[in-house]
């Protein structure tokens, strides 16, 4: 492709309304532009990366032993109500009505695919020998974004790879859930991204059925925690840590627990500032309903209750904040002066709890709390549990190393269903005994979108994007210095006619525009090699190359100028695909 038959409208300066980075290079080098908020145009630098990504996740997923299909995006209301969704999704679901004649018709943008392929399986598949079958599709999902940001990577329409599996056992479904892992980890280490798969919230069969693959970058809106020293990956909702229950015994030299007067303050920050101590020093005392039976939940101060390791610790099945009445119900106080002194319940409690010695807490008296509070003697505890959110420094859950928390973005969710989709629709089919079961289901979830996007986030420098060559919209850029040069022209033409034989897809700068002009453009878009032509070099009879990523250009003879460039393009490929897993 030639520049000036093309559309790369480069912008020097950063965009005052892009935040990360990715965003503002995205729109500088001329991939995006936006249309409104939330919805962006793909200019043909980003709709190349885009593509290219799109075809490695396809190939993939095809070597997985996926189906690949294409599922409307309009989707009728009625399967979202059978499944519970509608409510659920609130008003992240695009839905409307249209007339049709003299009937109003309730349709939605399809968030997901769940409910359609579902629908779709329980009319075509009814018998075991027909499973295990995995399905996929590439297409544009929709969700109303209530504050997109941060260019493509938060929008109301973006391109998914969605996939889903259908099985007869768990068995089967965990087989086809670690080829698809497998294939993941293929597909981010293919586009060249720094990844990093997590443990996250389980389905509803339980186990580690879930899995999230994060790019770790410094803007990234989700938490990840990282041991360096074990591997050990997780989400915040799902972190463990390795601390273990502590001595329950009786504090030595404890002080004497006091009621103090605390007016007007019902929040930790409130009681600190009032009786002058940190968040450390005080226990929180927060009421839950663990299958509506109410459950006093201790935690330090400065930690935050993690209600999915909560809910597993209790082994409960569902798990929320009590209402006014049922705190008032236990500790005859409203809410803000919950304490484990005499509380109404039973009780729960962090490890760190115990550790705390003359602990602050709410006395379960209105305006009151209490100093000076110790475990054996002001209260007791038969156990404690990580039931808290994993902080910096904790310590691996393997056994060595500590933890760290890593900013990330989310680039694909592994996760098994069960049946809930498929008792909701009726898809069910008859075993070996003729007995009829329903559909255990897997469900695996691609960001087309945010692989580029992630990309743009991590591979830059001051210059602009560095794209790895299997995602970069080009391979090689050409540069004539002067297109107004016969012989320059002569050279760059044959030069690129040559790399189009060869099926290399090349950029050629044809601008009558400064050098320097040229080069900055081309280090601003990311092409992975840079080709100069022209001035002495010819007269020389040669040409520079330079990979993006080096310093300085080398020359090579313009006679085999062809085979050169083609052999250095093989070893890059051959380094990107040594990191690629089997």
């Amino acid at each position: 492709m030639r520049w000036s038959q093309t559309l790369i409208p480069t912008m020097k300066e950063v965009p005052a309304d892009a935040e990360v980075p990715s965003h503002q290079l995205m729109l500088r080098a001329g991939l995006i532009r936006q249309l409104m908020a939330g919805a962006y145009t793909y200019l043909p630098l980003g709709l190349r990366a885009l593509k290219k990504a799109e075809q490695i996740v396809r190939e993939e997923m095809d070597a997985a032993g996926g189906i690949e299909i294409f599922m409307p995006a309009l989707q009728p209301i009625d399967l979202f109500e059978r499944t519970g969704r509608k409510d659920a999704f609130g008003n992240v679901l695009i839905n409307f009505h249209v007339k049709r004649g003299d009937r109003s018709i309730h349709m939605a943008l399809g968030p997901t695919h769940e409910e359609v392929v579902t629908d779709l399986v329980s009319k075509h598949i009814s018998s075991y020998r027909q499973m295990p079958l995995t399905l996929y599709q590439i297409q544009t999902k929709f969700r109303n974004e209530e504050r997109p940001r941060f260019g493509v990577l938060r929008t109301s329409e973006f391109l998914m790879k969605d996939a889903y599996s259908f099985h007869t056992s768990v068995e089967s479904l965990n087989d086809t859930y670690q080829r698809i892992y497998r294939a993941y980890c293929r597909i981010f280490a293919r586009c060249g991204l720094n990844y990093l798969p997590v443990e996250a919230e389980s389905g509803p069969i339980g186990g580690d059925a879930s899995h999230e693959f994060m790019i770790p970058a410094d803007n990234g809106e989700d938490f990840v925690v990282h041991c360096k020293t074990t591997g050990y990956a997780a989400n915040l909702e799902r972190a463990e840590t390795g601390r273990k229950t502590p001595a329950l015994t009786a504090t030595d030299s404890p002080a004497a627990m006091q009621k103090v007067e605390t007016p007007n303050v019902g929040s930790i920050d409130a009681v600190c500032k009032l009786l002058k101590c940190t968040p450390q020093q005080m226990l929180k005392t927060l009421i839950y309903l663990a299958d509506e039976k109410p459950v006093a939940v201790l935690v330090r101060g400065d930690h935050e209750v993690n209600e999915n390791k909560l809910r597993r610790a209790l082994n409960a099945s569902r798990i929320e904040l009590a209402d006014t009445g049922t705190i008032f119900k236990v500790t005859g106080a409203p809410v803000g002066f919950a304490g484990p002194v005499g509380i109404k319940c039973p009780v729960v409690a962090d490890h760190d709890v115990p550790l705390v010695k003359d602990a602050i807490t709410g006395a379960n008296a209105e305006d009151m709390h209490l100093t000076g509070v110790n475990i054996g003697r002001d209260y007791q505890l038969e156990t404690t549990y990580d039931i808290r959110n994993a902080v910096a420094g904790d310590p691996s859950p393997r056994g060595e190393g500590t933890l760290e928390l890593v900013h990330g973005i989310e680039v694909g969710h592994v996760f098994k269903l069960g049946t809930k989709y498929s008792v909701a629709l009726d898809a069910v089919f008859d075993d070996e005994k003729d007995a009829r079961q329903p559909i255990i289901m897997g469900c695996y979830g691609i960001g087309v979108n945010r692989i580029v996007a992630g990309l743009a986030e991590t591979c830059f420098d001051a210059n602009g994007l560095v794209w790895p060559l299997a995602v970069a919209p080009y391979s090689v850029i050409l540069c004539p210095l002067q297109v107004t040069d016969e012989e320059t022209m002569t050279v760059t033409n044959t030069i690129y006619n040559q790399l189009q034989a060869q099926g290399v897809d090349v950029l050629m700068d044809d601008r009558d525009q400064r050098p320097g002009f040229k080069f900055k453009d081309a280090d601003l878009i990311g092409i992975p090699l840079r080709v100069v032509i022209g001035g002495k070099g010819i007269k020389e009879g040669m040409i520079e190359v330079k990979w993006r990523w080096e310093a300085e250009a080398r020359k090579i003879a313009l006679a085999s100028a062809v085979p050169v460039i083609l052999d250095m393009l093989t070893a890059r490929k051959a380094e990107e695909k040594a990191k690629v897993p089997e």
